[in-house]
Order: C-alpha cells, then sequence, then structure tokens
C-alpha cells in the first residue's frame, strides 16, 4: 500500500486593528466557540467583564530592569548556582561586559521576591497564564500562524483544542512528561470529551547567558517588533515553547461527522471561562481562566505516583509490576497516562496490559491487549490508538458472559510478554469491583507477580474491600481460593514463600468524582465510539485533503475458503451468520489451526482465544462469487496471516452509518421500517438470575 507523507495544513490568520490601529478583539466565530446566538451573547459579556477587571495585578516597586545592548553577545562563563530560599539564582559571571553586567543585576533583582518589574519588563508571576498575561508573555507570527511562549516556574496554561508543541528553551511538564529543548515536538490534544490539558513551567537546568541568547532563540520564530516585547517577560530561567496548529487524518476525519464537528471546541460548561482574544486563539488553542481547575491531583495522588515512580528508578531488575484497580469514574485511566509519562522521564519504555474490555487505552474496545509505550500519552485514548504486540478480541465490553474465557485471555497475553522482562509494566483494570469483579481482581493478584497495587477510591470511603496482602490471604478468587498464592507455576517457583507486595490507596477528589459525565462526548458509550472511529481514521490517506467517506474506499476481496466466521458473543445459526456480519466489524484472527473448506463458507461453533491483528468492516459479500469484500487500514503483508473473522457486540457507530455523503438512493445497512413496539424487535437482555457472594446467607 502506498503511503505518503504526512503535510501538515496552515491556517491563516490576521490581527484585528481597529480605525485608530489599535488591536482590537476579533469577531466571535465558530472556530473559537460554538455559533449560536446565545454563546455569542455569553461571550461577549464575558469579554466585558475581562475589559473591566484586569486579570494582572500590576506590582508598584520597581527594580532596574534589563538595558537592550545593541552590541553582540560576548561569551560569559558561568560559575555554581547559587540557589536561593524562593528557587531562584543568583548567578556569578566571569565577563564584566556591559550586556553580562545587566543580566548580573537582573538576576540579583529577581532573587528579591521571585519577580521584577520595570518599563522594559512585564511583571512575572506564578499560577494559571489568562487574560492580559497572555498577551505579555507569547507573541505570534501571523506568516506563519504559530506562537511563541514564555513561561516561569510553576506557570500553567490549560486550554481546550490541541496544539504541536516544540520547546525552544528550559522546560515544561505535561500530564507528567517533561519536554525539553532539543526534544522532538509533541502533539497535545484537549478535546470536550475529557478533562483539559495543562501545560505548566518548570525550572530550567541552566540559566540564559545573556539577552542576546534570548533574542538569538526567538529570531528564527518571531519578527523583531515581537521579539522586543517578548523579551521583556523572559527571565534568567524562563521556558520558552513554540506552539502550532497540529491537523491530523484522525482529527479531519472526526471533524467531517456533524456531531463531532465542535470536539476540540468548548463544552458549554466552560464557555464563560474562555479566554478568547489571545496570541494563541488562532492556532486552534482556548486558554482556560482559573475557574477552570484541570486535573486535580489529591495528595494521595502525588504521593503514589511519587511512591511507583522511585520504586521503578531504584529496582534492580527494573521491572515493577504494578496493578491498578479501582470502581468506575475514579479516574484510573487518568492515572495511569499520567504514571505512563511519568516513568518515561527515567526509562525508554513503558509495558502496558490492558484489562478493561470497556475503556480501551490503545485499541478499540472489547479488545484485551500487551504492547509497549514508548511515547507520552498527551490526550486521550482516541489521540493515540496503535497498534498492540499482542492482542486478543474478547468481542465485547463486559466479560460478565464469560469469566473463564477473559481470564484466560489474559493469562495468554501474560504468556507472549519477553522474558527478558527489562521495563515495569502497568496491568488496568475493569470498574467492576463487585460480586464476580471483584472475584476477578483477587486472581488477578494472584496469577500475576505483582509488586504493588494502587488502588483507587473516592469520598473517603473504599467502594471495595481494600486489597491488601492480608486481605488476600483469606480471599475467595474465581478461579482461585485460599491458600493458593498462585495459580500459574509458570509466573512463581511451586515451593516458593508467599509473595509480599505493596498496597497504596489512593483517593480521588475531582469534580464529578464516582459518577459518569453526562456532557456530549462524555459518556462512556460515546468514548467507545471515538476510539474506534480514531481506528477507521486510518483509512483515510494522510496527505491533506477531503475525507473519504467508507462507502468510496475500495475493499479488499476475500474468498469464503480462506477465512473462517465466528461470533464471539451469542449463538447465530449458520444461516443467519451472513446478516449478523454485514456491514459490521470484525477482528481479524489468525488461528493457529489450517482453514479447511469443501468449496463453502466455513463456521466456527465457538470463541476462540487467538491472536488478533486489527479490525475491519465486512461492507458487503457475494454469495455468487464466494467473497468477502472487507475494508481495513492493515497492511497487506499482515493481512495474508489472517484465516479467522470474530464478530462482536461491538457495533460500529451510528454516524457512520447515517453520515453517508454522495448517496443518492437509500443509504445501505439503514432502514426506517422498523418497530420496536413489536415482541423481540429490542435488544434482549438476559436475567442469570445468580445469587452474589454478598448476599449468600442473608436469606
Amino acid at each position: 500500500m502506498k503511503v505518503n507523507k504526512h503535510a501538515e495544513v496552515k491556517h491563516k490568520s490576521h490581527k484585528w486593528k481597529d480605525a485608530k490601529g489599535k488591536r482590537c478583539r476579533p469577531p466571535v466565530s465558530s472556530s473559537n466557540v460554538n455559533s449560536s446566538p446565545v454563546v455569542i451573547s455569553m461571550v461577549k459579556d464575558h469579554q466585558e467583564s475581562v475589559r473591566k477587571k484586569p486579570s494582572v495585578k500590576r506590582l508598584k516597586n520597581k527594580v532596574k530592569s534589563v538595558s537592550n545592548h545593541k552590541n553582540g553577545s560576548s561569551e560569559s562563563g558561568i560559575k555554581k548556582t547559587h540557589a536561593q530560599a524562593n528557587g531562584s539564582s543568583v548567578f556569578t559571571i566571569d565577563n564584566d561586559s556591559n550586556d553580562s553586567q545587566d543580566w548580573k543585576e537582573y538576576s540579583q533583582s529577581v532573587h528579591g521576591n521571585g519577580m521584577e518589574t520595570s518599563d522594559n519588563t512585564e511583571d512575572v508571576r506564578r499560577g494559571r497564564l489568562e487574560g492580559e498575561a497572555l498577551h505579555h508573555c507569547a507573541q505570534r507570527d501571523d506568516r506563519q500562524n504559530r506562537t511563541v511562549l514564555v513561561m516561569q516556574k510553576d506557570q500553567t496554561l490549560c486550554f481546550r483544542g490541541k496544539c504541536l508543541l516544540t520547546c525552544l528553551y528550559g522546560r515544561v511538564e505535561v500530564m507528567g512528561f517533561t519536554i525539553e529543548e532539543g526534544q522532538q515536538s509533541y502533539s497535545l490534544f484537549s478535546p470536550a470529551s475529557h478533562c483539559p490539558l495543562s501545560i505548566r513551567g518548570l525550572e530550567s537546568i541552566r540559566a540564559l547567558e545573556s539577552r542576546n541568547e534570548a533574542s538569538h532563540i526567538l529570531q528564527k520564530y518571531l519578527p523583531q517588533a515581537s521579539r522586543k516585547k517578548l523579551l521583556k517577560s523572559i527571565t534568567t530561567n524562563s521556558s520558552i515553547i513554540l506552539l502550532e496548529p497540529i491537523e491530523t487524518p484522525m482529527t479531519r476525519f472526526l471533524s467531517s461527522f456533524p456531531d463531532l464537528s465542535e470536539l476540540f471546541n468548548l463544552p458549554m460548561t466552560e464557555i464563560m471561562s474562555a479566554v478568547l482574544d489571545t496570541p494563541l486563539n488562532g492556532l486552534g488553542m482556548i486558554p482556560l481562566d482559573s475557574n477552570i481547575e484541570g486535573l486535580k491531583m489529591s495528595k494521595s495522588y502525588r504521593h503514589a505516583l511519587n511512591t511507583v515512580v522511585s520504586v521503578c528508578k531504584g529496582d534492580i531488575d527494573g521491572c515493577p509490576v504494578i496493578l491498578v484497580c479501582g470502581t468506575k469514574n475514579v479516574g484510573k485511566s487518568t492515572f495511569i497516562r499520567v504514571l505512563i509519562n511519568t516513568l518515561l522521564n527515567y526509562t525508554a519504555s513503558v509495558e502496558y496490559l490492558e484489562g478493561d474490555l470497556g475503556q480501551t487505552e490503545f485499541t478499540p474496545a472489547g479488545c484485551l491487549s500487551l504492547l509497549t509505550v514508548r511515547e507520552p500519552l498527551l490526550g486521550p485514548p482516541f489521540t493515540h490508538q496503535q497498534t498492540p504486540d499482542h492482542m486478543i478480541y474478547y468481542g465485547q465490553s463486559s466479560c460478565d458472559s464469560d469469566l473463564d474465557r477473559y481470564m484466560e485471555s489474559l493469562k495468554s497475553l501474560w504468556c507472549r510478554r519477553s522474558q527478558t522482562r527489562e521495563a515495569p509494566i502497568i496491568i488496568n483494570t475493569m470498574g467492576w469491583v463487585k460480586g464476580f469483579g471483584f472475584q476477578l481482581l483477587v486472581d488477578m493478584i494472584r496469577f500475576f507477580p505483582v509488586s504493588h497495587v494502587v488502588q483507587l477510591s473516592h469520598s473517603g470511603i473504599l467502594q471495595c474491600p481494600a486489597l491488601t496482602p492480608d486481605f488476600l490471604r483469606t480471599a475467595n478468587g474465581f478461579q482461585t481460593h485460599p491458600p493458593a498464592q498462585t495459580a500459574l507455576d509458570e509466573f512463581t517457583e511451586s515451593h516458593s514463600p508467599p509473595r509480599i507486595y505493596s498496597h497504596i490507596g489512593v483517593q480521588a477528589e475531582f469534580q464529578g468524582v464516582g459518577s459518569q459525565g453526562t456532557a456530549k462526548h462524555q459518556r462512556s458509550n460515546e468514548q467507545r465510539d471515538l476510539s474506534l472511529l480514531a481506528y477507521l481514521s486510518q483509512l483515510q490517506s494522510p496527505d491533506p485533503g477531503p475525507v473519504r467517506p467508507l462507502h468510496s474506499l475500495t475493499p479488499y476481496q476475500v474468498p469464503h475458503t480462506a477465512v473462517v466466521l465466528g461470533v464471539t458473543h451469542c449463538d447465530v445459526v449458520p444461516s443467519h451468520t451472513f446478516h449478523a456480519t454485514t456491514g459490521s466489524l470484525v477482528g481479524l484472527c489468525c488461528l493457529a489451526e489450517k482453514v479447511s473448506s469443501k468449496g463453502g463458507p466455513v463456521f466456527l461453533s465457538q470463541a476462540p482465544i487467538c491472536p488478533c491483528v486489527g479490525f475491519g468492516v465486512l461492507r458487503a459479500i457475494d454469495m455468487a462469487r464466494g467473497l468477502y469484500f472487507l475494508l481495513t487500514p492493515i497492511e497487506p503483508s499482515v493481512l495474508r496471516k489472517v484465516n479467522c473473522l470474530l464478530l462482536g457486540a461491538i457495533s460500529m457507530p451510528p454516524c457512520i452509518l447515517t453520515t453517508q455523503p454522495g448517496i443518492d438512493v437509500e443509504m445501505p445497512y439503514i432502514t426506517t421500517k422498523y418497530s420496536f413496539d413489536l415482541t423481540g424487535a429490542g435488544k434482549l437482555r438476559v436475567f442469570k438470575g445468580m445469587t452474589r457472594p454478598s448476599q449468600v446467607g442473608m436469606q
């Protein structure tokens, strides 16, 4: 398959000026916020309040500022940095040139109170960057549509939207990952479906030697007038970052659907907190004021992160096994993303075992997978879909219908893990922590050589018993029972002493903890659809251009005799299997046995546990020629190994079927002649009638 290099789309924008040539706020457009009249009115009222009440308070005392020395900078040797009580520094400079002397006096002035003001230097304040502060520390190059932002230590920028971040000088932190000068550019995604991202300034490893060094850094990215303004905000320990717009096949594909066109804009609950008139808005970023909290880490949250990271840094083998568990909507996925990002500051990779079928991190829902993470996760799951090292398609968003198959699939993945085990591994679990779900957690701790269990809860109470080593000695699992320490001989020695692991409790304290989000794109089924759509966006060309609907793409032709067809989640008679699979998502799997056919289609009688290499859409079936028509982004070299198509309960997102441009006739796979009033027409809900373990003995 021909793959072209991706070319980014650059959108031009211009500064807005009034009749006297002064810069003014641009008119509100749909590129910034939702374009309804009510929203525009709300935003205008908010803008008026911002004009009346500046968010930056001026300091009255003034100190000597840096003089604008026009001569070229001379070599300035820096001796040992002397740390001060407030975290700033005073530098001892060998060269006594005017330029060096200015920066020496400037460093001393910052030492006084952590900030410095004068006619040539703006206020340097910690906290959230918003309002007028963004005009002082950010300058935009309208010709190239990019912005340079100066950040001080502990300053934060919370935003919605997306951008490409490059660190030009110093260090910044995003979701636990430190981005330093000299590193590659990183894509940041902060959609309305998840908590907004924040960029936080860190203390620079080395200080700027001279004013000319700072000017030289900015010279490549800003015109002279903008450089002069921005230099006023730069201190000796500032961090300088470049922000650019970003457009990918994934973002273009998602925004082509009407319901998702505002995915990277503000949700209605944050309209009044938007900071619209800044050098960042034209990039696809909308800064948020301090009313929006961003990611909130409790004290126990930070303690757990520090504990696990310290263990991973000091572990001789370098391979601790961390199992993260907790009830639904308690922040497990976010905690894991921050943990992985933090670990990547110290190690080249982190292994990840996916045990949550409903909210998968790297694949569409319904998958159990094992993969190696080498790049930071700077967005929600649908922004970093990737092909795992090993994957099994379970086919459902919950495992309650076949617990044994779920556990055997996890064991199979673990056995495929590299025996060298040089990287730490994180195990994600489901939010099902009661009844059989809790028993599965007990089994997983016994099956795998877990070194740390991080258990998240909320509201000051545990939603299930604490999974401490003492509790596990007497707890019953689904497949294991005390006094067994493990059910797999290959993981521990048969006569080894009982394994002791560390239990770390975390109390989540963010707003809305314990309850599912009700805003648009925040419900669990919508987030599953986003991950699947992001996966299917790989079918789009990497080159900029119009989005091609799926029905316009050329499918692969697969003979009936080359693959077997199976259904994972229910029993379907062979005569109805074709009807069930047409227009559906199928897992592309590899059976160990060779497919044998007598000239017709082959069907599986039960769901297998076998490797899965990806997914496809079974677009049509030609019975006359004996062909399946399959759309998939998988490379042909990998497709040749596929000999099994598995249909699960993971359905296609409705927008794929209902939004098909260019169709003049009746849309395929869609019908309006259907009545849910008929008996059996709705979804069949099975009541198993089993007594929960917690109810035993209560009758």
